[in-house]
């Protein structure tokens, strides 16, 4: 299914849903974050996804790991709250939404790097290199955000 991120955009479509995720900042002892290439837009982005009715917010954060890296994580932190009301979000099987996301900090507690079916590349990647990576800018907002050390979380 192919997704097309909108922002500040007059000619976005209306949303039809609204969709609770959490996503995870996850370092290795090298301070490389882990990132994956997503599949359905060919972005890069943090592990995460969506809420299921039987998930907490963290629960969601390690599911979501694991299930597009194969890495068991432990939340350590909180790097914010994101809720963008400018950024649109369209599936081409008709839905389109706005999403609240929460941003975790994690450490990896287990498991193997895999790739899943809904990426075509997972790594760690040092920080000199994301800014050359092709990224939606909210991913790169909740990245700076981590990387500020930020003594509270941000809430937007």
């Amino acid at each position: 299914m192919a997704r097309t991120e909108y922002y500040d955009d007059a000619n976005a479509p209306v949303p039809n849903s609204l969709v609770v995720a959490a996503s995870a900042v996850v370092t290795d002892d090298r301070g490389r974050i882990l990132l994956q290439r997503r599949k359905d837009n060919d972005l890069w982005a943090l592990p995460g996804g969506g809420m299921d009715m039987t998930d907490s917010l963290p629960g969601t954060a390690v599911r979501e790991v694991k299930e597009e890296t194969g890495y068991d994580v432990e939340i350590t932190g909180l790097v914010g709250t994101y809720m963008d009301p400018r950024r649109i979000i369209a599936y081409s099987d008709g839905e389109v939404r706005r999403q609240f996301n929460v941003c975790f900090r994690a450490r990896i507690a287990g498991g193997t790097l895999t790739v899943s079916d809904e990426s075509t590349e997972v790594r760690f990647v040092d920080l000199a290199e994301v800014d050359a990576l092709p990224m939606h800018h909210t991913q790169r907002l909740r990245l700076q955000h981590f990387l500020d050390n930020r003594p509270s979380p941000y809430l937007g």
